[in-house]
């Protein structure tokens, strides 16, 4: 009898931790929902094309997995408005006007070209932790904020390419020239 009341206080604990994660994450999307702006919607019909493979692409697709999208605060401040905080299998497309990561199961991410900040590799991001250089990292902006997206390819050599792709896509500041004077 009393093995038969260990297993369901166990089990009691464990459903009560994960109710409790339930609810934090689930008051974290609120809050944020209340201070974050509007993702950017893919723009009408670019999703078909793309899924028909007639789109202008910059580089091929990439296959792999979407990590999340997080704060610039950090690499753990993951955002929880919507779905764009969960995991799911994805491809990336490189087009002109922005980066699709078109997710299997969860809604589409579109990055306009002038919302890119910056490209680079890192180790991690919320939701995923690989070797060095493991995740290639896209920070952009919308409104006063900046987010880093997180998406593991499948094949790491892509992020050569992939890397200077974004950054071309950002809007270029020419920087100041001080002449002397």
């Amino acid at each position: 009898m009393s093995r038969l009341l260990l297993t369901f206080a166990v089990l009691a604990v464990f459903l009560l931790l994960v109710a409790a994660m339930w609810w934090g994450y689930r008051n974290r999307a609120r809050r944020q929902a209340a201070v974050l702006p509007a993702f950017p919607a893919v723009p009408d019909g670019l999703l078909d094309t793309v899924r028909a493979g007639t789109a202008d692409t910059t580089l091929p697709p990439s296959t792999g997995v979407y990590a999340s999208t997080v704060t610039d605060a950090s690499w753990q401040d993951r955002v929880a408005v919507g779905d764009v905080g969960f995991r799911a299998d994805a491809t990336a497309h490189l087009l002109p006007t922005g980066l699709l990561i078109d997710r299997t199961g969860a809604s589409a991410v579109w990055i306009p070209a002038e919302s890119v900040v910056d490209a680079r590799t890192e180790a991690g991001i919320a939701g995923k932790v690989m070797g060095r250089d493991g995740l290639l990292v896209v920070r952009w902006r919308v409104a006063d904020n900046q987010f880093d997206t997180g998406f593991r390819a499948d094949d790491k050599d892509d992020y050569a390419s992939w890397v200077p792709a974004l950054r071309a896509l950002g809007p270029h500041d020419t920087p100041e020239v001080d002449d002397g004077e």
